[in-house]
Formats: structure tokens, C-alpha cells, sequence
């Protein structure tokens, strides 16, 4: 996938290619949003990512939304009222290194997808285990 993003950080190369073993994802940037990178399918947004690449919202159904609030200190409810639909803002440190947090990090990536997906995408991804 092509980012229309000058000099991406390596954390925003990584969630772009995870987002693009995502059926007809895209990344749109929003100027409107100070240049921030959202990935998208069909026109809608399954994922926000902070212009450096630290900060990543994604939608969780509600009740795992609420348990990561819980038990994550970096996860918090998303702005805006998103929060209480499950959306959720965790933070990736610059570059981040951990293999295991980019597992959950690309498990709630596909999650959303399969959320904000046309449900005949959204099954292609619920049978496709990721990379």
C-alpha cells in the first residue's frame, strides 16, 4: 500500500502493511485533521493513526474494549463519544520493537476491519489467519 504520508515513521510502514493484506483497504489522509493517516475500506474509517505513527484508535466490540481499557494503562476510551461505542486510543511508542504488541496491535486492526467492513469482506478476514 502507497502512503500519502512524507517520510512515514517505521510504526505507520508497519500498520500499513497490515492494513494492506485487508481487502480494498486504503489510506486517506485527512488535512482537515492536521495530515492524519486513516485506513480505510469503502469509505469508512477502520482505523486512525496520529501522523508520527504513535497513536492508533480502533473499534473493538464493547465489552473487549472495556477489558483493554482495563487492563491496558497505554489504552484509553476514544474522544469525541467514539469511547462508548468501543473505540479505542492506544499509544505505540516511536518505533516500537515488541513483537508481542504488534500481534495485539495487528489483531485489533483486523478486528476493526471486520466491524466496519461490508460483511462479505469481513468473512474473508475472519477465514484468513494473519501473516
Amino acid at each position: 500500500m502507497t502512503l500519502p504520508v512524507p517520510n512515514p515513521s517505521q510504526n505507520l510502514r508497519r500498520l500499513a502493511e497490515i492494513a494492506a493484506e485487508l481487502p480494498e483497504s486504503e489510506c486517506v489522509v485527512v488535512e482537515g485533521w492536521g495530515g492524519e493517516p486513516t485506513f480505510r475500506v469503502r469509505g469508512k474509517v477502520f482505523v486512525f493513526v496520529s501522523p508520527p505513527g504513535t497513536t492508533i484508535c480502533v473499534k473493538l466490540p464493547r465489552d473487549e474494549a472495556e477489558a483493554v481499557v482495563a487492563s491496558d494503562e497505554s489504552v484509553v476510551p476514544m474522544r469525541f463519544g467514539l469511547g462508548r461505542h468501543g473505540w479505542i486510543q492506544a499509544s505505540v511508542r516511536a518505533d516500537e520493537d515488541d513483537e508481542r504488541r504488534w500481534q495485539e496491535l495487528t489483531e485489533w486492526v483486523r478486528i476493526s476491519y471486520t466491524l466496519v467492513a461490508p460483511k462479505s469482506l469481513a468473512r474473508r478476514v475472519d477465514d484468513t489467519p494473519p501473516r
